[in-house]
């Protein structure tokens, strides 16, 4: 197999890679039958000579592999027919402005398999940059705390060099905070993230029940998953897999902690047929207290009402007016503070780029001298031979509709 390392050629440009030089090099040492090129970059947050450094060739051409790794989608300008790729294509959802890159992929023959449909048997996923969304999401949700209250000035994360560097300047900030209540949606990996950077500043973790009833001196969140903040319309308490199962049965129960929360991170995963979570009528209620909301799911026009557009890295805030359910300035009197940036891992790309290839050394190249025992492959495969495989034979009409 010759494997290449793909330049990221989107604009604004990424400087994540799926592989750091070590994991490389390990992948090398674990597989030598592989060839690797890694295709020359002045973007990538790794050096073209730290690869060189470990003997992995970097080169202008890497035409001649057969398996092109990349993170981003590549333009369609650049696809190479009859090839292998991976990548986020962002079709899956049938999004529109990829429309024509699928068309283009199925056209040229060339096989793709999405980094997030490599799933296991139980259709969880295997890789991905979650947890480094959730740790600069919540970074960011007290970057913009501060920036509302003009408490204190942190600065982006993306002028920081990693994950130690972003949990330094919010130790720094801890006692300026007053006794502020935080709650945190979702239990998968971009909570998850979310929650290491609330522990690490050593804020106080306390019971949902706790966190709607209690008074405390000191700042305090809770983390809280799907049945605290739903319930069933029928008013029966079953779980979680019930809502998993039956969503469309369910309505909000997320109001009770708007009365008692000063930030929202929102790290949930949202899926077909669930209620909307947080409504315009909850958050122009007069008795909302959220004043910030860090939405690291970022769903356009979806379960979270002020999340009415994606911000961006550059300009990652902006302030939403429940009342009339529109966007205002940030420090308008009457405006929630909303951080919607959609590709925060870019944020912190040295450490997203390193924990990502550990899991795609570890759950994706075994595949492919195991004869792809565990179906990996198989289930992340989009298309081949010009087809939607079975499993994505749904896009069909996204394909062909004009």
């Amino acid at each position: 197999m010759k494997l290449g390392i793909i330049k990221e050629r989107k604009n604004p440009p990424d400087r994540r890679v799926v592989f750091s030089p070590d994991k490389l090099a390990e992948l090398k040492q674990k597989y030598p039958q592989v060839t690797i090129k890694v295709e020359s970059s002045d973007i990538r947050v790794f050096s073209d000579e730290e690869y060189r450094d470990l003997d992995i060739e970097v080169t202008e051409d890497i035409t001649d592999c057969d398996v092109f790794v990349g993170v981003k989608e590549v333009p369609v300008a650049n696809l190479i027919p009859n090839k292998k790729y991976f990548f986020f294509s962002h079709t899956i959802k049938k999004q529109p402005y990829n429309q024509k890159l699928l068309q283009t992929i199925l056209d040229n023959d060339i096989t793709l398999y999405d980094h997030e449909t490599i799933v296991n048997e139980g259709g969880k996923r295997l890789i991905g940059f979650g947890r480094y969304a959730g740790i600069v999401g919540a970074y960011n949700g007290f970057r913009a705390f501060g920036i509302k209250y003009e408490l204190y000035n942190l600065p982006k994360a993306e002028t920081l060099s990693d994950r130690e560097a972003l949990i330094a300047q919010l130790k720094k900030i801890k006692n300026t905070l007053p006794s502020i209540k935080i709650v945190l949606t979702g239990k998968g990996k971009v909570g998850m993230g979310a929650k290491e950077i609330l522990d690490a500043m050593k804020i106080k973790e306390v019971s949902p029940d706790d966190y709607l009833n209690k008074k405390y001196t000191e700042p305090v969140y809770s983390q809280i998953d799907v049945l605290d903040y739903n319930k069933r319309k029928d008013g029966k308490v079953l779980n979680n897999k019930d809502f998993y199962n039956n969503a469309s049965e369910y309505e909000s129960d997320f109001e009770k902690f708007t009365k008692v929360s000063d930030m929202f991170i929102a790290g949930h995963f949202f899926g077909n047929n669930a209620p909307a979570i947080l409504t315009q009528n909850m958050l122009k209620s007069k008795d909302n207290k959220i004043k910030v909301i860090a939405d690291i799911s970022c769903d356009i026009d979806g379960p979270i009402a002020s999340t009415i557009r994606s911000s961006t890295i550059a300009e990652p805030l902006y302030g939403y007016y429940p009342s009339e359910g529109k966007e205002v300035d940030v420090f308008h009197p009457g405006a929630i503070v909303v951080m919607a940036v959609d590709n925060l891992p870019c944020e912190l790309p040295k450490d997203a780029s390193i924990g990502f290839g550990k899991m795609f050394l570890e759950n994706v190249i075994p595949a492919f001298f195991n004869n792809d025992k565990n179906g990996v492959l198989a289930r992340a495969k989009i298309t081949e031979n010009g087809k939607l495989t079975e499993r994505f034979k749904y896009l069909k009409g996204y394909v062909t509709e004009k």
